[in-house]
């Protein structure tokens, strides 16, 4: 009789579509704190952007029994990026084999000074660099989330009520099919990117961004059979004064294009100096797409707040030195998903901000939080000048820093390396950074301190 009462009382908690309502908050359920309680109906959760982040969890959360809303405005298109992913992601994520544009096994870095290095001797024949568009990325994953059971919702969420006890619903303000509608949830994850609506409605704090401007190229056959399995990348203060520029091949063009925090009003500018630089190779090419998106510097100050948790780059999940997002992206949405999952007991129960704290955000800071610090050092260390940025590319000639690198990039863990193998590698870092000016006399006497320790 109290489940019949409740369900007369707030008729809509239960339906599988989100209606448009007029009071949502007279119509949820009453949240139990701990000790729990059973729900009377499953678990309610919104996912807001159907990105690789967003779409990793929407999928963790249906497949675990949750009622799961996926929120996507733009379908058909997809935020600009390098299209870069390391191998263990192909495997862990189910990645189909028809996805991949290109297998990328030559990698370039080339200095300001022009000096080349290939980036790559030291790859096993079954290791590449996946090269796909994230257009077909991101449709994919949508996909797969429907199919577990999430509802896909083709809507612009326009805002965020924040409820003011924990006894009461977020709802969702959303324009779907020229129509202002609402939603009632009782868990929400944001994951809509850099200029998250929902980091913004839970006062999650700022950070600073970079920009990322590309242009989709369309070369000539021959010139395309260049870049076949080569990937390159371009630094220096003309193309970038704090990041990279790169060259990525793509199923039948390239992507070419840089970032910048330091310069972002410069930004065409640093694009027209890496198409200068690479105007050989790209000579008679065609225009087909120019993209520009801004991307997160590092993790926002809040990333759980009540019952809302950010994910991918709406928490600050793209690494320094590398840029790299789209395998965070993922692995933070699946575990927060399964973080969720698990702390409800398959959606039977309530959760609360300590559950997201403790099976979610302590669990990826705990796996994460050393290679993003690592990853920032490296891009203070090596990129602030062009001397040091040469140094750089010297030291990226050295086979055991490659083996090193790959991987740490391909299987997403800090390499174990040799002692001695390290030692010298640090000693090399230093030399070269010497050369390059970019230390004093007083590094030899650390250096020699270091080697007498080995």
């Amino acid at each position: 009789m109290a489940a019949q009462t409740y369900l007369h009382l707030h008729p809509l908690r239960c339906l599988p579509f989100p209606l448009k309502i007029q009071n949502p908050q007279n119509q949820c359920h009453h949240f139990k704190q701990k000790p729990r309680n059973p729900v009377v109906c499953k678990l309610r959760v919104a996912v807001i952007g159907g990105g690789p982040a967003g779409s990793s969890a929407a999928e963790a959360l249906a497949a675990g029994g949750i009622e799961t809303f996926l929120f996507e405005r733009s379908p058909a298109t997809a935020k600009p990026c390098g299209g870069a992913i390391p191998l263990c992601m192909l495997n862990e994520f189910s990645i189909p084999s028809h996805l991949i544009d290109r297998r990328v096994t030559q990698m370039r870095i080339v200095s300001p000074s022009n000096l080349v290095v290939d980036f790559g001797k030291t790859l096993k024949p079954h290791e590449f660099i996946a090269m796909l568009r994230r257009e077909v990325l991101d449709s994919f994953l949508r996909q797969r989330a429907e199919s577990s059971g999430a509802t896909l919702l083709k809507a612009l969420v326009t805002n965020l009520v924040v409820p003011k006890s924990s006894s009461e619903p977020y709802v969702i303000h959303y324009t779907m099919d020229n129509s202002q509608r609402q939603l009632a949830v009782d868990v929400v994850i944001g994951a809509d990117g850099a200029n998250s609506r929902v980091a913004k409605s839970i006062k999650a704090g700022n950070y600073a961004t970079a920009i990322a401007f590309q242009e989709r190229i369309k070369l000539p056959e021959d010139k395309m059979g260049y870049y076949e399995n080569l990937a390159e990348m371009y630094i220096g203060n003309d193309v970038s004064p704090d990041f990279y520029a790169w060259v990525f091949p793509k199923c039948d063009h390239v992507a070419v294009g840089t970032g910048t925090v330091c310069s972002k009003p410069e930004i065409k500018s640093l694009q027209h100096a890496i198409r200068a630089r690479v105007k050989p190779k790209i000579e008679g090419g065609k225009v087909i797409k120019v993209e520009a998106h801004p991307i997160p510097e590092h993790p926002r100050p809040f990333r759980v707040r009540g019952r809302v948790a950010l994910v991918g780059d709406a928490a600050g999940y793209v690494t320094k030195c590398s840029g790299e997002g789209i395998y965070f992206a993922a692995k933070s949405g699946r575990m927060c998903g399964e973080a969720i999952v698990k702390a409800s007991e398959c959606g039977e129960n309530m959760i609360n901000e300590d559950d997201l704290k403790r099976e979610y955000l302590r669990k990826w800071d705990d796996k994460y939080f050393t290679t993003f610090k690592f990853l920032d050092v490296l891009q203070k260390v090596f990129y602030g000048n062009n001397a040091a940025r040469e140094a750089l590319v010297e030291l990226c000639g050295d086979e055991y820093v490659q083996r090193m690198t790959f991987d740490s990039y391909l299987y997403k863990k800090l390499a174990s390396g040799n002692r001695w193998e390290d030692a010298k590698m640090v000693m090399n870092t230093i030399s070269s950074l010497v050369r390059c000016n970019i230390m004093g006399r007083e590094v030899e006497a650390s250096a020699q301190k270091i080697l007498s320790r080995v």
